[in-house]
């Protein structure tokens, strides 16, 4: 099939116009769909990982909240722990009580020193440093009684322990506590 001058002329005219057609659908019509697509694409991925570092962040709060509740209601709580008046009029015959209850007669409580907190935060309170003489006591309720003291109240702390044998009656020893409290200033 031979093709005349014209018709070839035609053919190579559909081709270039078809070359044409192609480069300028590629360049101007699918070119900016593509780039449009692959910015929308960037656009999604940082949204979601924005909404996921947001639902994160809406966990961490919501956990801080309870924690904030249950941070109060303990404040609360350790508040209560300290009466009012001064803590030289109450403390030593609570602790004179206390040893009372586990078998050890004979005790005294003495305050040895005071001192307020340098943090902002504590200022309401104090910290007090108490020596706790127990002349005769058996090791046995000794160590029983330091363990519930620590235990049962939370805003004191045993510091030093010193243990002397009784030279009268070695069955008993003579011990003395030094105990730091942490009270609201009243």
């Amino acid at each position: 099939m031979k093709l005349t001058k014209d018709q070839l002329q035609k053919v190579i005219l559909s081709g270039i116009g078809f070359v044409v057609l192609v480069y300028v659908y590629f360049t101007f019509f699918l070119g900016p769909l593509n780039k449009s697509r692959d910015s929308m694409l960037a656009t999604i991925n940082d949204l979601q990982t924005k909404i996921g570092a947001s639902k994160n962040e809406m966990h961490n709060a919501i956990t801080l909240e309870g924690q904030a509740a249950a941070a109060t209601n303990r404040f609360a709580g350790l508040k209560a722990l300290s009466p009012e008046g001064a803590p030289i009029a109450w403390f030593p015959p609570r602790i004179k009580a206390f040893f009372a209850k586990q078998n050890i007669e004979k005790s005294s409580t003495r305050l040895d020193n005071s001192s307020a907190f340098k943090q902002s935060e504590l200022s309401a309170w104090m910290k007090n440093t108490w020596q706790i003489d127990l002349p005769q006591a058996d090791f046995e309720t000794l160590g029983k009684a330091v363990a519930q003291l620590e235990n049962t109240e939370p805003l004191l702390s045993i510091t030093r322990v010193n243990i002397k044998l009784a030279a009268e009656d070695p069955q008993f020893q003579q011990a003395a506590l030094s105990a730091s409290t942490i009270m609201v200033k009243r």
